[in-house]
């Protein structure tokens, strides 16, 4: 009776061991998440000078700035961090606005004056530090993932995170058109 008693004395430390680890897991995900979302209400708050600054030259390219504009409130909208089809389209909005500000950069290149603006060049030189923010958060955040998923799918942590409500995240992926190839005659114009 002794040795039954201290083996499922046992086997609940295993487990709660095992529950508390998937929690900091977890934890450690959202952190991540969180992560990138600084670094995206950076480049949020950032786009509209840039848009700003970039309106007063680029007439053409208007249909470009409202694209941005929109993807840039849908990022910075709210989204449920426990629901990973949401954290999914929130990672996809903020892929797509990168691909436009990116579409915008190579823009500026046509206009002489305004990629000669001090004000653009400085607005430029943030933008650029930012992505590189995001890019570690992005890294950051795809580590903690791995980590979480593997203690959820792997037997007895699969069978814990189903008792605890503990779910597999999605991956930070670049979506289609960023893993296209660059055609340099594109920038030599």
């Amino acid at each position: 009776m002794e040795g039954l008693l201290l083996a499922l004395a046992l086997v609940a430390i295993v487990a709660y061991l095992w529950y508390v680890s998937l929690i900091k897991k977890r934890n450690t995900t959202r952190e991540a998440l969180s992560g990138i979302d600084v670094q995206l209400k950076k480049r949020a708050n950032l786009v509209p000078n840039i848009l700003k600054i970039a309106q007063k030259f680029m007439d053409h390219e208007q249909s470009l700035l409202t694209e941005i504009t929109a993807l840039r409130t849908q990022v910075a909208g709210g989204y449920d961090q426990q629901d990973p089809q949401a954290i999914s389209q929130h990672l996809a909005a903020a892929e797509q606005l990168n691909q436009k500000m990116a579409q915008l950069m190579v823009n500026v290149e046509n206009y002489p004056e305004l990629k000669s603006d001090n004000t653009m060049l400085q607005a430029m030189q943030t933008y650029n530090e930012v992505e590189a923010h995001i890019s570690a958060a992005r890294r950051f955040y795809n580590a903690a993932v791995t980590e979480l998923n593997n203690a959820v799918e792997i037997f007895p942590g699969s069978i814990i995170a189903a008792m605890a409500s503990v779910k597999v995240m999605p991956f930070y992926q670049a979506d289609d058109a960023a893993k296209q190839s660059v055609d340099a005659s594109d920038y030599l114009k």
